[in-house]
């Protein structure tokens, strides 16, 4: 149990019969009359809805504790991602559903952070960019490179993303992992 006075961004709180919310801001308010109060967006740990909720100053919160691991993607078995714990060696299965988007940049080898709670997967959180090379993409065509434009491009994880034109297959390229935009070259 945690006091609404010590609330922090990140901490995971359990309400409303045991769901967890992430607190992504919180502050505190001491109106001129009336009781002070905490005014907080949460973010559900699963479903990612965000809801505002406010509190009374003082009033006691479960927290809730969620053990985040940076474990390294091993393989796909049937529907699940095998992870390994890097400490312990430990392998570790994973749904698809906990994975979620991560899913359209994870190859051989990438660390994700896999956060857990009471030994149940919660959420798969990769970096917010990534390294991937260009499977397939169609050749720019010569006029079309002064406009600026985008062609749809196939990653080695199978995901489509839209790239510049002057892209073409085989090149490694920077992914934001949160939007799926094109960021950039990688030079080897």
């Amino acid at each position: 149990m945690a006091s609404t006075n010590d609330l922090k961004n990140g901490m995971v709180l359990k309400l409303d019969g045991g769901q967890l919310w992430s607190v992504v801001e919180f502050q505190h308010v001491k109106p001129g009359k009336g009781p002070a109060f905490v005014r907080t967006k949460l973010k559900n740990v699963l479903s990612g809805k965000i809801v505002d909720k406010t509190f009374n100053a003082g009033t006691k919160v479960e927290t809730a504790t969620v053990d985040k691991r940076d474990m390294q993607f091993s393989y796909m078995d049937g529907e699940y991602f095998v992870f390994m714990d890097m400490q312990t060696y430990d392998q570790l299965h994973v749904e698809k559903k906990a994975v979620g988007d991560a899913a359209n940049f994870l190859i051989e080898g990438f660390t994700a952070t896999v956060a857990q709670h009471e030994g149940e997967v919660l959420y798969v959180e990769l970096p917010a960019a990534v390294e991937l090379v260009i499977q397939e993409t169609e050749p720019g065509v010569q006029g079309d490179r002064s406009t600026g434009g985008t062609k749809p491009a196939t990653l080695e994880t199978g995901h489509q993303i839209q790239v510049p034109l002057f892209i073409t297959t085989g090149e490694k390229i920077k992914v934001d992992t949160r939007t799926s935009d094109y960021l950039g070259r990688v030079n080897s």
